[in-house]
């Protein structure tokens, strides 16, 4: 039998945070879900346990990464940017690869974590069974082209050295990053099944990216939770009904 496990994974010597939960009833190969949480999120915030606690109950193993600057990983949160998370996620993927008991993988995100899921999939397509975008933060990259992030506007030629909100703040770099993310050409190198889970009343990431989002996959379902925030605190259980018969349709094959 395989026993839960916490544990560090490291990428270009960063430690990322890692737990590795098994299904009550353990096969000795069995699929994961990946699971990201989002830009200041963490592995222990109630809908991230909620999506690997309906993946464990499914029969799957999840593994739950915080990414550079983020929860327990190492790296300040200041310096991070989604192309960081990027090349973190895809190292993630590859130590998946690597588990003796992993048949498939799939991969979910939530909000940056979601976009950085989109990318990832774009990049590593032969590698994720199926891609599940929670509340996908397209806005960052749309944004981050457009002159305004997260309500901040800014110019984009005379960047500013930093930015950021009230209780947080971030290098400049992740807007310059963020204006250059490769999300149409992801988004065209994926052709594996997509589930999209997005609140209408989301106040961080507006609801109409989700929909752009599932319009543009060969192969997506968007499932939209009516007045609904971007962390699921109102209707977290029709999120996890929607996760749980999506992994039950895909395991059916």
């Amino acid at each position: 039998m395989y026993e839960n496990r916490e544990y560090y994974i490291t990428c270009d010597g960063i430690d990322l945070h890692a737990k590795l939960d098994f299904p009550k009833n353990q096969q000795e190969v069995m699929p994961l879900l990946i699971v990201i949480p989002g830009l200041t999120g963490h592995m222990e915030e109630e809908h991230i346990i909620e999506v690997a606690r309906i993946a464990n109950e499914t029969g799957l193993a999840s593994l739950r990464v915080e990414l550079y600057g983020h929860g327990k990983s190492g790296g300040e949160f200041f310096d991070h940017n989604v192309m960081l998370w990027m090349i973190e996620a895809m190292r993630v993927i590859d130590h998946a690869r690597s588990l003796p008991f992993v048949s498939d993988i799939y991969l979910s995100g939530h909000s940056q974590g979601g976009l950085t899921a989109v990318l990832v999939a774009g990049l590593k397509s032969e590698s994720i069974k199926a891609l599940i975008p929670l509340s996908p933060a397209i806005n960052i990259w749309d944004g981050a082209r457009n002159g305004e992030l997260f309500g901040v506007p800014f110019n984009l030629k005379t960047m500013p050295e930093e930015f950021g909100m009230d209780d947080w703040t971030l290098s400049t770099n992740y807007l310059r990053v963020a204006r250059m993310l490769p999300v149409e050409d992801a988004v065209k190198l994926y052709r594996g099944p997509v589930l999209i889970i997005h609140g209408t009343d989301d106040e961080s990431v507006p609801y109409r990216y989700g929909e752009q989002l599932a319009a543009q996959y060969e192969n997506a379902k968007l499932v939209s939770i009516e007045d609904e925030d971007h962390c699921y605190t109102r209707h977290l259980q029709q999120v996890t009904d929607a996760l749980k018969d999506f992994l039950q349709q895909q395991i059916a094959g």
